[in-house]
């Protein structure tokens, strides 16, 4: 997977404010698009921020008004675009009833086939170079965050030593990168090994959705690149965040620190830190020595190669 790329396409948490529209994240894999929630206006965002409608799967972390409602016109304006591929749907429990709902709103019949599958703790799609992985998370409903591991890369291609043990440049030198053993004209047979550095680890990035802080968000996030952890309130909201059922900012960067994590995404701003959320950043510093920004719509951020 070469690419890995986010782009946030809706920031706050419940409504949207003059600055920040409702939940949603296009995240550019390989040459995959997926959607992560699709707030009302998502459409809208990702003309805005040209991450484009070509969209291979859609995550659903709850279905809160503010994580799906964009669905209902997403889909139709796919379809009104031309769209004939089937679509995946992806969610928690009450997955198939609510966004069966929300197919079938209208008159008009979707133009394309939609699959709608319910995801529980530990579920993990393979989709060629990386993994799709449901995580349960605590929150007032049945929800879920996710996390994005990109396979195990082979090690750093030694193309002289190939030249040397009698490969010709061209598409041996591309099988051997892959792992393949190649045959040269001579019946030798040169493996992989021979000319590759050790293995790469691939790249890791969670999602924690809403929720409040919770265990399984912190393994789940072990040594990842980057954790987008949600942080509607502030240190003098503590109680509304357990009232509610989300974490405040300092509450994210603890679990970023138990976590070992290189870099923390802060996102889901009570309106309250719609204009000024430095006060959320500095009260995650406090908890995590690495580095925290808290994003707005359109931030965007391209995860570089490990190794």
């Amino acid at each position: 997977m070469s690419i890995l790329r986010l782009t946030f396409l809706g920031t706050s948490a419940a409504m949207p404010t003059l600055h920040r529209n409702v939940s949603g994240l296009a995240v550019k894999a390989d040459t995959d698009l997926l959607l992560f929630d699709c707030g009302e206006g998502s459409q809208r965002q990702m003309i805005r921020f040209g991450t484009g409608f070509a969209v291979d799967a859609v995550f659903f972390t709850h279905f809160h008004a503010d994580h799906y409602l964009g669905i209902i016109g997403f889909l139709r304006t796919l379809g009104m675009g031309g769209r004939e591929q089937r679509l995946t749907l992806y969610g928690p429990p009450s997955a198939k009833r609510v966004l069966d709902a929300a197919i079938h709103l209208g008159v008009e019949r979707l133009a394309f086939p939609v699959d709608i599958v319910e995801l529980r703790d530990g579920d993990a799609l393979n989709r060629g170079s990386y993994t799709v992985r449901a995580v349960k998370v605590d929150h007032r409903v049945n929800a879920l965050g996710y996390s994005i591991e990109e396979h195990t890369r082979p090690g750093r291609f030694d193309p002289a030593e190939a030249c040397k043990l009698g490969v010709t440049p061209g598409p041996d030198f591309g099988r051997l990168q892959k792992g393949q053993a190649v045959t040269l004209a001579d019946g030798r047979t040169v493996k992989p090994e021979q000319v590759l550095g050790g293995a790469r680890p691939g790249r890791k990035l969670v999602l924690s959705g809403d929720t409040r802080p919770c265990p399984s968000v912190i393994q789940a996030a072990r040594d990842a690149d980057v954790l987008i952890h949600e942080a509607t309130f502030s240190d003098d909201e503590q109680s509304r965040a357990e009232e509610t059922r989300h974490s405040t900012a300092r509450e994210a960067g603890r679990v970023a620190r138990e976590a070992g994590v290189k870099r923390l995404l802060l996102t889901h701003l009570s309106s309250r830190h719609d204009v000024d959320p430095r006060p959320l950043v500095e009260q995650a510093k406090q908890e995590y020595g690495g580095q925290v920004d808290v994003v707005w719509d359109g931030f965007s951020l391209d995860l570089p190669l490990r190794g």
